[in-house]
């Protein structure tokens, strides 16, 4: 499945006819290229490498890479698995056009660090009592495992710790516009990550209903 990289453009909304607004988000997508073609023979699997934009500063191992093949260093690089049907050359364009015929898409981004997080903010726990008799423990998370058996705390146990800032997929976003010309992409709803924020773009695995 070929997808594209895209930048996030941030947040709108549309007006149907009968007065109801839409949230939409507003993803630039600039023309992507081929970098590299994997095969069976010598990478074990069939996929594609490609990249978008220009980068400003990259080093010596970058360069080799991209300049070996003739190609401007892009932003960054992701791979896509292919059919063998398919044939591709390096350098190949892939634009917007790819999604023409689609409805829904799938977006992966990095979502919103948000830091050290309690129980409560992280995981929705609710907080204690704030009186009977309560006086240090309203937002404490409660106990964390049994006694002597097991003796220990299981793995992935909710706990405090870092929120956000993970990889995250949102399905079946629908597709409300495609600008070929100015290189945009409209969806409904939002999409992970912040202003500016490098996304990969799929079409939708599962069928909406």
């Amino acid at each position: 499945m070929i997808g594209l990289i895209g930048i996030k453009i941030g947040m709108s909304r549309i007006f149907k006819k009968n007065g109801f607004s839409i949230p939409i988000t507003i993803i630039k997508v600039e023309p992507n290229f081929i970098t590299q073609i994997k095969n069976i023979k010598t990478d074990g699997y069939n996929a594609i490498q490609i990249t978008t934009g220009k980068k400003k500063k990259y080093n010596k191992s970058e360069k080799g890479h991209y300049y070996k093949k003739g190609i401007k260093p892009g932003i960054c690089l992701f791979e896509f698995k292919i059919n063998k049907k398919k044939i591709l050359n390096l350098n190949n364009k892939i634009d917007l056009n790819i999604f023409i015929k689609k409805k829904n898409l799938d977006i992966t981004g990095i979502s919103k660090g948000k830091g050290f997080a309690g129980t409560i903010k992280r995981w929705h726990f609710n907080s204690q009592d704030n009186t009977h008799g309560n006086s240090l423990s309203h937002r404490a998370p409660g106990s964390i495992g049994q006694n002597q058996t097991p003796g220990r705390v299981f793995k992935g146990k909710k706990m405090s710790g870092h929120l956000g800032n993970k990889k995250i997929t949102i399905q079946n976003l629908k597709i409300i516009k495609i600008d070929i010309k100015k290189n945009l992409l409209f969806v409904k709803g939002s999409i992970p990550g912040s202003k500016n924020n490098i996304i990969i773009i799929k079409s939708s695995i599962k069928n909406r209903k």
